[in-house]
C-alpha cells in the first residue's frame, strides 16, 4: 500500500511483543440500572447501608439507630476509665472555653453571656449525634468575625441590640439548616470548593483582621470603626490617639505577653499542653483580681460588666423568618455555615488519623448542622469543631465524647453560680486572649509548601488573603472560591495533551519532555489526553491533536521532502468517561486525517467509553483501529505496513 505522500519507510525496531489481546465490551446493563450504579458512586460512594445487608428487622432498627445516634455504638461499653479521661480532658478545655466563648460573643459584636450559652447547649447535642471523640464543640474565631461582620452591614449592635441579637440566631438557624441539608442530601462535596489553599489564606487574612480589631481593646479606643478592612482599622487607630489609655495598654502587653509565652512553651513541649491551655482563665482570673482590688475601672480599664444568670432562655420567638432582613440572614447563615462546617470537619479528620479511626463527614454534617439549629433556639450563634480546643482536648487524652458532656457540665456550673465573678474581667484581656488564639491561624510553613507544590495555588492563596484583608472576609473568601472555580474550568476545557515515545529496549512509551530516555516512533504521532473527554473540550481537543499533526509534518520535511506520518495514536488511558460530542470528535478527527493518508488508531479506552464508541457503530466511532496498549498498537500496525511493503516492494 503506497501512500499519496510517497514512499513510506518504517525502519524503527521498539521491543515488540506481538501476542494481540482484544478490547473487550463491558457487560450489557439497562439504563436503569447505569444510573443507579452512578447514583450510588456520587452520593454514596462510602455504601452506609453495607451494613444492614443480611440482618434480621430487629438488628437493622438497632443499626439504624447506631447510625442516627452514635452514642449508641460506644455507650453501652463505656466504663470507669473511660469516664476518669474524659473528666480530665473536660475539665481542660472547659478552662479554655469559657474566656475563649466569651471573646468570640464580643468578637461577633453579641453579649458576652450568649458565647457561654453557645458553650453549653451545642456540645450536648454533639455528644449524641457526632461521631468524632476529639473534637471539641463551641464558638469559633472565624465564624464570629464573619457573623459580626455581616450583620453589622445593615443593623448596629449598640443602637438596636435585640434586632441584632435576633438576625444573629436566625442566621444561626440558617447556618444550621444548611449543614444539616448537605449532610442529609450527601452534598459534603460543595465544601471541597474550599481548597487547603483557600482555607490558608483565608485563615490567615482573617487572623490578621481579627487581630488588628482588638486593638480597640488593648489600645482603650472607645470609637472604633465598624468596618474590617487594613486600612480603616488602622486609620481608626492612628486617627484616635488622645483615646488611647495607657493603663489598658500595659495591661494587655502584660497578659499577651504571659499568653504567647504559655503558648510557645506548649509547642516546644507537647506534654505541657495544660499550660497554653489554663493561661487564658488564669488570665481572667488574675486580671479580674487585679481590677476589682484596685477599682481600676475608675481609671480607664473598660470591663465586662453585669452578666445575666442562668441557663439557656429558650429563643425560637426571637427567630425572625420575614422582613426585610431575611436575604441577610440567608447569605449570613450560608457563608457561616460552609465555613464553620469545613473547619469542624478538616479538625474531626485531622485527629481521627492520628488515632487511627474514621469520621463520618455526612453525619459529622447532620450533627453540626442539628446543634445549630437546636442553638438557634436556645439563645446560642453559630458553633463547630474549634481547632484550639480539640487539640487541648486531645491532648488531655479525651476517649470519647463525653469530654463535652463535661465541658457543657462545667458551663452549666459557671451560668447558674459564678457569673457574678466576671462582671470586673476587663475587656483588655479578651482581646488578648482572642490575639493569642487567632495567631495560631497564620500557618507560613503551609504557605511556603503551598508555594513550591503548585504556583497557581499559591495565586489562589494570596488572593483570599489580600482579599480578606484589604476589602471585606465575604468577598475575599468569593474572589478566592471564584480563582478556583476558573482553574477547574480551565482543566476541564483546556485538558493537557502529551506526546508518548518509546523507552528503547521496553515496550514502554512515555512522556518525550519528562523522559529523556524516550525517542518518537517514525511513522507514529502517539498522545495521551488526560481528561474526560466531553461537549466542553472536543473544539479544543481537535484544534490541538490536529495542531500536533501539523507540527510532526513541518518538522518532518525540515529533514526530508515528504513527512512519514502514517497513524494518530490516541491513548484513552486516562479518558474517565466521554459523551456524544467526545465520540463525535474521533468521527471528525478521522474526516481530518483521511485526506492526508493518516489513520486514526485509540488505545485502551475504559469500559464507559469503549461502550459508547460501539454504539456509535461506526467503526469504533470514527477509529481505524483499536487496541489495549499502546505497544501493541505499534507492534501490530508496524507488522502490518511491513508485511505490505513486501508485498508491494516498498523499501
Amino acid at each position: 500500500m503506497e501512500s499519496s505522500q510517497g514512499p513510506v519507510v518504517l525502519d524503527f525496531e521498539p521491543h515488540l511483543s506481538m501476542e494481540v489481546h482484544q478490547v473487550s465490551l463491558p457487560p450489557r446493563r439497562s439504563t436503569l440500572s447505569k444510573f443507579r450504579n452512578r447514583l450510588k458512586e456520587t452520593f454514596f460512594s462510602d455504601d452506609p447501608l453495607r451494613q444492614f445487608k443480611g440482618q434480621s428487622l430487629k438488628k437493622k432498627w438497632i443499626l439504624a439507630a447506631q447510625y442516627i445516634f452514635p452514642i449508641l455504638q460506644w455507650g453501652p461499653n463505656y466504663n470507669f476509665n473511660l469516664l476518669k479521661s474524659d473528666i480530665v480532658s473536660g475539665l481542660t478545655i472547659a478552662s479554655l472555653a469559657i474566656p475563649q466563648g466569651i471573646s468570640y460573643a464580643k468578637l461577633a459584636n453579641l453579649p458576652p453571656i450568649v458565647g457561654l450559652y453557645s458553650s453549653f447547649v451545642p456540645p450536648l447535642v454533639y455528644a449524641v449525634l457526632g461521631s468524632s471523640r476529639d473534637l471539641a464543640v463551641g464558638p469559633v474565631s472565624i465564624a464570629s468575625l464573619i457573623m459580626g461582620s455581616m450583620l453589622r452591614q445593615e443593623v448596629s449592635p449598640s443602637q438596636d441590640p435585640i434586632l441584632f441579637l435576633q438576625l444573629a440566631f436566625t442566621s444561626t438557624f440558617f447556618a444550621g439548616l444548611c449543614q444539616s441539608s448537605l449532610g442529609f442530601l450527601r452534598l459534603g462535596f460543595i465544601i471541597d470548593f474550599l481548597s487547603k489553599a483557600i482555607l490558608i489564606g483565608f485563615m490567615a487574612g482573617a487572623a490578621i483582621i481579627v487581630s488588628l480589631q482588638q486593638l480597640k481593646s488593648l489600645l482603650g479606643i472607645k470609637n472604633f470603626t465598624t468596618q474590617m478592612g487594613l486600612v480603616p482599622v488602622l486609620t481608626s487607630v492612628f486617627h484616635r490617639t488622645n483615646e488611647w489609655s495607657w493603663q489598658t495598654i500595659l495591661m494587655g502587653f502584660c497578659f499577651l505577653v504571659f499568653l504567647l509565652l504559655t503558648r510557645h512553651i506548649s509547642m516546644k513541649k507537647p506534654k505541657l499542653f495544660w499550660v497554653s491551655a489554663g493561661a487564658p482563665l488564669l488570665s481572667v482570673i488574675i486580671s479580674t483580681l487585679i481590677v476589682f482590688a484596685f477599682k481600676a475601672q475608675n481609671h480607664g480599664i473598660s470591663v465586662i460588666g453585669k452578666l445575666q444568670e442562668g441557663l439557656n432562655p429558650p429563643s425560637w420567638n426571637m427567630l425572625r423568618f420575614h422582613g426585610s432582613h431575611l436575604g441577610l440572614v440567608v447569605k449570613t447563615g450560608l457563608v457561616t455555615g460552609i465555613i464553620s462546617l469545613t473547619e469542624g470537619i478538616a479538625v474531626g479528620r485531622t485527629f481521627a488519623a492520628l488515632k487511627n479511626y474514621q469520621v463520618d463527614g455526612n453525619k459529622e454534617m447532620l450533627a453540626i448542622g442539628l446543634m445549630n439549629i437546636v442553638g438557634s433556639a436556645t439563645s446560642c450563634y453559630v458553633t463547630t469543631g474549634a481547632f484550639s480546643r480539640s487539640a487541648v482536648n486531645h491532648n488531655a487524652g479525651a476517649k470519647t465524647a463525653v469530654s463535652n458532656i463535661i465541658m457543657a457540665g462545667t458551663v452549666m456550673v459557671t451560668l447558674l453560680f459564678l457569673m457574678p465573678l466576671f462582671q470586673y474581667t476587663p475587656n483588655v484581656v479578651l482581646g488578648a486572649i482572642i490575639v493569642t488564639a487567632v495567631i495560631g491561624l497564620i500557618d507560613v510553613p503551609a504557605a511556603y509548601l503551598i508555594w513550591k507544590i503548585d504556583k497557581f495555588d499559591f495565586v489562589v492563596m494570596i488572593c483570599a488573603f489580600l482579599g480578606v484583608v484589604f476589602i471585606s472576609v465575604q468577598e475575599g473568601l468569593a474572589i478566592a472560591v471564584g480563582i478556583s472555580v476558573f482553574k477547574i474550568l480551565l482543566q476541564i476545557t483546556r485538558p493537557k495533551t502529551v506526546m508518548l515515545g518509546n523507552i528503547p529496549g521496553t515496550n514502554i512509551y512515555r512522556d518525550l519532555h519528562q523522559y529523556k530516555d524516550a525517542i518518537p516512533v517514525p511513522g507514529f504521532l502517539i498522545l495521551t489526553i488526560e481528561a474526560p473527554i466531553n461537549f466542553a473540550n472536543t473544539t479544543y481537543l481537535n484544534e490541538r491533536v490536529m495542531r500536533w499533526v501539523y507540527d510532526y509534518e513541518a518538522q518532518e520535511e525540515e529533514t526530508q521532502k515528504r513527512s512519514n506520518l502514517r497513524f494518530v495514536v490516541l491513548d484513552l488511558s486516562a479518558v474517565s468517561s466521554i459523551d456524544t460530542s467526545g465520540v463525535s470528535l474521533f468521527k471528525d478527527l478521522r474526516k481530518a486525517l483521511e485526506p492526508k493518508s493518516i489513520e486514526l488508531v485509540l488505545v485502551n479506552p475504559v469500559g464507559e467509553v469503549v461502550e459508547k464508541l460501539e454504539r456509535a457503530n461506526d467503526s469504533y466511532g470514527g477509529a481505524d483501529y483499536l487496541f489495549l496498549s499502546v505497544g501493541e498498537a505499534v507492534g501490530t500496525l508496524l507488522s502490518t505496513v511491513k508485511g505490505q511493503s513486501a508485498s508491494h516492494n516498498i523499501v
